[in-house]
């Protein structure tokens, strides 16, 4: 991961460089890197973070550096993003009025712009002349206006938007922090700016409301609270939910192991072949960012442990809402991949991927995965991990690869559903 420094960065051009490919540290070429920065570029100034009028994303950030940082080449990298851009929306001009009006007073102008779509590329102009103007660049920005110590429901709007969106705007927030391109931070910024708060963010206000000091040993292990939520009702098991600052580290561990956990075994359904939950993937894609939000030394802890806190209730929510599909180890442990080689090392599994036709959301999902298994391995003596071992971490990484290539629809939407395998064909 690159460092902090803002030194020859801009808000307005992105520059990948060869020796940064984020968490999972692969090598990279030069062509490749400027393949991505070309690319990326062309996104910042052609498109919309919409790509239709319902709110659907735009992932071509996301897939062109999941990609970059699982070692794909320069074709690869042309011929997804030629792939995903037919059915993008053009960029929108910029209200000169409005970014005036941002500037001037941002707490009195931007709730009259806030949550509206149209308004994206004055957000966007608006945080990165913030960027601009700031000597320590999109670290002060984000210190101004997300990750602030004040808590107010003033100071907490344009966070909890953040967590709008299936964490559309974390994941985008993910990829210019973890590759230190302020412009994708003000993308990821503005995009969270034209979300509204909604279901999620009153979720995330009520259960935080409800908080309980309790000790390690009253929260007990994640996946648990997972089942508690399912059972007992979401609103009476989030209330546990509080990590000490003692405990950050090895909290966010857990959480990310649970979460592919979780997803992988949901994938599994007897008589069918092997789908991920469309929802569930999101919850795993979005972890790495909270890896590099903890190596932030500008960041405050309790901010940290905050964030940590409200991804955790989500997760346990989204169990709940995509009716509790059964999980068991025994699912991914006697998983039998369709092409497995005994030297097969987990870059080369998910490298198939890189010329498989689709949006970005597998490629993000397996480079998570990576991700979660290099971290697992320095707790695997620890009682809450779940997915132990390389022999099983092979099996999820197959699983995932295997499922993407696999016939049928590319994801199921509830995966504890009856209704959402009715177009997955029979095993």
């Amino acid at each position: 991961m690159a460092t902090a420094s803002a030194e020859g960065l801009s808000p307005y051009k992105i520059q990948i460089v060869r020796e940064d490919t984020g968490l999972w540290r692969v090598p990279q070429t030069d062509e490749a890197a400027r393949k991505a920065s070309d690319l990326l570029q062309q996104d910042l100034e052609k498109h919309h973070v919409f790509f239709n009028n319902q709110g659907f994303h735009n992932h071509l950030t996301h897939q062109t550096l999941a990609l970059y940082g699982t070692g794909a080449g320069p074709l690869s990298l042309q011929t997804a993003y030629d792939n995903n851009t037919s059915y993008q929306r053009a960029g929108q001009p910029t209200h000169a009025d409005v970014v005036a009006a941002l500037t001037s007073d941002w707490a009195r102008h931007a709730p009259q712009y806030l949550g509206r779509g149209k308004h994206y590329p004055d957000f966007l102009r608006f945080f990165q002349q913030q960027m601009d103007s700031s000597k320590t660049g999109w670290q002060a920005v984000l210190a101004r206006y997300l990750f602030k110590e004040s808590n107010t429901p003033a100071d907490d709007d344009l966070l909890l938007r953040m967590f709008a969106g299936v964490l559309h705007p974390l994941i985008q927030l993910m990829y210019g922090m973890e590759f230190n391109q302020p412009a994708i931070v003000a993308e990821a910024l503005a995009q969270a700016a034209v979300h509204k708060p909604g279901d999620v963010g009153r979720f995330l206000e009520r259960a935080e409301r409800g908080d309980i000091t309790i000790s390690r040993g009253g929260m007990g292990r994640i996946v648990d609270l997972l089942g508690e939520g399912a059972r007992d009702g979401v609103e009476g098991v989030v209330g546990k939910v509080k990590v000490g600052e003692d405990e950050l580290e090895e909290r966010t561990a857990e959480m990310f192991d649970a979460c592919v956990y979780l997803a992988a075994a949901a994938a599994r359904r007897e008589g069918k072949v092997d789908k991920f939950d469309f929802f569930l993937i999101h919850h795993i894609n979005v972890c790495p960012l909270f890896l590099t939000i903890n190596a932030q030394p500008w960041i405050p802890t309790a901010t940290k442990t905050r964030l940590l806190e409200w991804k955790i209730r989500l997760d346990i929510r989204e169990y709940a809402e995509r009716g509790a599909p059964p999980l068991s180890l025994d699912k991914i442990a006697t998983y039998e991949p369709k092409l497995a080689q005994s030297s097969e090392t987990p870059l080369e599994i998910i490298s198939r991927l890189h010329t498989l036709d689709e949006d970005g959301h597998a490629i993000k999902l397996a480079r998570a995965a990576a991700i979660c298994h290099e971290l697992s391995r320095q707790y695997d003596d620890r009682d809450w991990m779940v997915i132990r071992g390389d022999d099983l971490w092979m099996k999820v990484h197959h699983l995932i690869v295997d499922s993407a290539e696999a016939p049928g629809p590319d994801w199921v939407r509830g995966a504890g559903f009856d209704d959402a395998w009715k177009d997955v064909p029979d095993a």
